[in-house]
């Protein structure tokens, strides 16, 4: 499908082309190398929101010239103008339709992370993760996105991926450029932190949700919702003036909305087909258990272990008979080095207590058989660094004795 295919479309869905915004006449005309910023109907308009006030002027005269950047656009783009570049073809669009996928829910998020330490050392780094999966980095020494996966291209060929890549780089310096100008607005100290997240979630019935959130120094400030920019609930007093501001630009509020609403799925719908067989990897679990340091006297740590495990999502719980036991804490889940994941489940317990407790593990690669660990001590001598056997009963058949 040509650019002109995407304008009448995205016309169509929209309910405004570019002819009902700005009179401009369509045309399939060759594009001069380098002359892509300089034309607003080529879909690119949203990164012209990351230029400078004066730079918007050249290009869009018809329109206001915002008293500030579209920063908040800025954050979106990086991983969201993809489709507004690379086009989809029908038949590929039916086969991401009728073509089996990994089991929904699914989500995409594009996250970019701004550092400022001061007038001369900024660093931006973004990433791009589908579920757990991480299949875009983009390094700020680096003037190209790194893919992490086989299937990290999707269905996009590589003429479209070097079309993204210039975006990226007008879209990098822009922003470095008005983030400046921004911290001088707001007389901000620094260093300071700006994230930026946007996304989407797959669900069943070929529907989704979508979602676009910044922060400033870690502190929630707005968020895109409908077709409007919204200040959130304890944001400071200048970001109800900033949506003021970029709510008037209807252009890029529709461009944004049509992004996370309709390209958005369309992107994640690609990338489950060509990441399929990775996606859907199951590794069942290995799960033992010990004791870790006494927590006080007449205590015992009781510790249930793990790992090796894929995907990640796991629900371990420390039991008395089918009643979760209170006080149950969770670490982190960890990556291992095959990436696959460990996770580590602690309860204090009084000594005279601990009989009967059990350690269940629910997973997706076990189906309804659940692993579950006994707990039963046996005392040995205090001259052993052990001063437990730890056994463990699986699936009630199964005794092994565990130091």
């Amino acid at each position: 499908m040509s650019g002109t295919g995407l304008r009448a479309e995205r016309g169509s869905r929209a309910g405004k082309g570019d002819d009902a915004r700005g009179g401009r006449a369509e045309t399939d005309a060759p594009r001069k190398a380098g002359s892509l910023i300089h034309q607003p109907e080529n879909l690119l308009l949203p990164a012209f929101s990351c230029l400078a006030p004066g730079d918007r002027a050249r290009f869009r005269a018809s329109r206001h010239n915002p008293f500030f950047p579209n920063l908040t656009v800025c954050f979106f783009l990086f991983f969201f103008l993809v489709p507004s570049v690379l086009s989809l073809p029908f038949p590929r669009l039916l086969r991401s339709v009728f073509s089996p996928a990994p089991h929904l829910p699914f989500s995409f998020r594009g996250l970019q992370i701004s550092s400022l330490a001061n007038s001369s050392w900024t660093r931006t780094d973004c990433l791009g993760w589908l579920g757990e999966l991480q299949p875009y980095t983009w390094r700020n020494e680096s003037d190209t996105i790194r893919f992490l996966k086989p299937w990290s291209r999707g269905t996009f060929s590589d003429q479209q991926w070097e079309q993204l890549q210039h975006t990226f780089l007008v879209y990098r310096s822009s922003f470095t450029r008005d983030i400046w100008e921004f911290l001088k607005r707001l007389h901000a100290e620094l260093p300071l932190e700006i994230q930026g997240s946007a996304g989407c979630e797959l669900l069943q019935g070929n529907t989704s949700e979508s979602f676009l959130r910044a922060a400033f120094q870690g502190r929630d400030v707005l968020s895109f919702q409908g077709m409007s920019w919204v200040s959130a609930p304890d944001a400071p007093p200048w970001v109800q003036e900033v949506c003021k501001v970029i709510n008037l630009d209807q252009g890029t509020k529709e461009t944004v909305h049509w992004l996370l609403h309709d390209i958005c799925p369309e992107l994640v719908r690609g990338l489950l087909q060509t990441g399929k067989s990775e996606l859907e990897k199951q590794v069942k679990p290995e799960a033992w258990l010990s004791s870790g340091p006494s927590p006080g006297p007449g205590h015992l740590l009781l510790v249930c272990h793990v790992s090796g495990f894929y995907p990640k999502p796991v629900r371990v719980m420390w039991m008395r008979g089918e009643q979760e036991e209170p006080g149950t804490r969770q670490g982190d889940v960890m990556p291992n080095a095959d990436s696959t994941w460990y996770l580590r489940v602690t309860l204090d317990v009084a000594a005279g207590e601990a009989a009967g407790l059990s350690c269940r593990v629910k997973h997706s690669s076990l189906g309804d058989q659940d692993i579950i660990l006994y707990w039963a001590a046996i005392k040995i001598s205090r001259d052993s660094p052990h001063h437990t056997y730890l056994s463990g009963l699986q699936d009630l058949r199964a005794l092994a004795l565990r130091i």
